[in-house]
């Protein structure tokens, strides 16, 4: 395709959009929880198909040789599935922020001014690897009155298909508009330069992925960006932590999921904790590659030499950066220096230090005691999130509901002219 014909088809595409975000905008919250669960309903009842395309899509991943993180990403069973209809259906029983009044006043001269929330209006979210986005993504952006554009990776691209295959379905049988929710079919990287350039058509611009994608969103876009950025997340073990504590968080914050950009992929050990060898031990023996220098390699012989640019590496696998810190504003420092304002955690029994640590660190999520996996909107009690974004503006932290809207003001007079 020429990039006029591109062009026409964006046009076409965020016209589509456009009326459809309309008729969500006055779509009451019944209507929207309706179509959500039909949603739910229809991806369980596609589940096969979609395990299929997503069986094909791994075969795909792994002949071209996506690491593991990327493989797990990309990876759906029956149980991770049956999460995302499940996630469908809690997005339909969130509450609906669409027409709630932020707030409300009086002017001296009788004006009653009211702020209230609305929808964006057209999201186009570009994301990689994780076909549950698709689902996620669109579930939030429906109930919050949105359209929504998608465009996942190719390594994803059957397995997107048919998800959005039954997403749409549902949302169809259950009245809601039919491009509510469009996906982009094309692996063609063309695609994402025509959104990118979609002023007027689509209103913000949401990217999850990786840097590149990020880097390129941010440099190219001419619609505004929701930004999510990596993870470079840190957990910080005061000298005030509790030693059965620490491991525990430790643990818990690397290894879980090692591919989720919630997990910790620095360790800083205060020089003052009594026991820094138990943590690294904890994690070597569950086959963590522990990076550290001098000091760390000291506490266990399995600890590799780290080198500096392991400490702004988002390893997204079983691998830690760890070092020694000489006290709570050399953590913090460090944090700032290396970190990506995603997520960051202390680890202490100080209830003083912690709240410094809470107040100083200029994260979208900081710490205290709590492993940094819970980063996510369904542990926020956010329900499905469109992602976490790492800047300070419009949203920030997991991105849900509210952050899929914006406000407008009402005012209401009884016949008041300017003087």
């Amino acid at each position: 395709m020429t990039d006029r014909d591109w062009q026409q088809w964006m046009i076409a595409t965020g016209t589509r959009a456009r009326a459809a975000a309309r008729e969500l905008a006055r779509t009451p919250t019944e209507a929207k929880r309706a179509g959500l669960r039909a949603a739910a309903a229809a991806i369980r009842g596609a589940a096969d198909a979609i395990l299929v395309a997503n069986a094909a899509d791994l075969a795909r991943a792994e002949a071209a040789g996506l690491s593991g993180a990327m493989l797990d990403r990309l990876r759906l069973d029956p149980d991770r599935l049956e999460g995302v209809a499940t996630g469908v259906e809690a997005v339909a029983g969130l509450d609906d922020p669409v027409g709630s009044v932020i707030d409300r006043r009086e002017r001296p001269n009788g004006l009653e001014l009211t702020r209230v929330r609305v929808p964006v209006g057209v999201l186009g979210i570009i994301f990689e690897s994780r076909p549950n986005v698709t689902a996620d993504a669109g579930a939030l952006a429906v109930m919050a009155g949105n359209a929504a554009i998608l465009r996942g990776g190719s390594e994803a691209i059957g397995t997107n298909r048919a998800m959005h295959a039954a997403l749409a379905t549902g949302l169809g049988e259950a009245g809601l508009p039919a491009d509510s929710v469009q996906l982009v079919e094309t692996t063609d990287r063309a695609a994402v330069g025509a959104m990118l350039g979609a002023a007027g058509l689509i209103d913000l611009i949401i990217p999850r992925g990786g840097k590149r994608l990020v880097a390129r969103v941010q440099a190219e876009a001419r619609v505004p960006v929701l930004a999510h950025l990596d993870g470079l997340n840190h957990t910080y073990i005061h000298a005030a932590a509790d030693p059965a504590k620490a491991e525990a968080l430790a643990v818990n914050a690397k290894l879980r999921r090692t591919g989720v950009c919630g997990a910790t992929e620095t360790l800083l050990i205060d020089r003052g904790f009594p026991q820094p060898a138990r943590v690294v031990a904890a994690l070597a023996d569950r086959g963590c590659e522990v990076r550290g220098d001098a000091q760390v390699q000291a506490l266990d012989p399995r600890v590799v030499a780290v080198e500096e640019a392991d400490w702004d590496t988002e390893y997204l696998d079983a691998v830690l950066s760890v070092g020694f810190v000489g006290g709570l504003d050399a953590a913090i420092a460090h944090v700032e220096r290396h970190g990506s304002h995603h997520t960051d955690a202390i680890v202490t029994e100080d209830a003083a230090a912690a709240e410094r640590f809470l107040a100083e660190v200029d994260s979208a999520i900081v710490m205290w005691n709590a492993s940094t996996q819970f980063a996510d909107g369904g542990e926020f009690g956010l329900g499905a999130e469109i992602g976490i974004a790492t800047g300070r503006l419009h949203a920030r932290g997991p991105v849900a509901l509210e952050g899929l809207t914006t406000y407008k003001w009402q005012v209401r007079g009884t016949g008041q002219t300017r003087p």
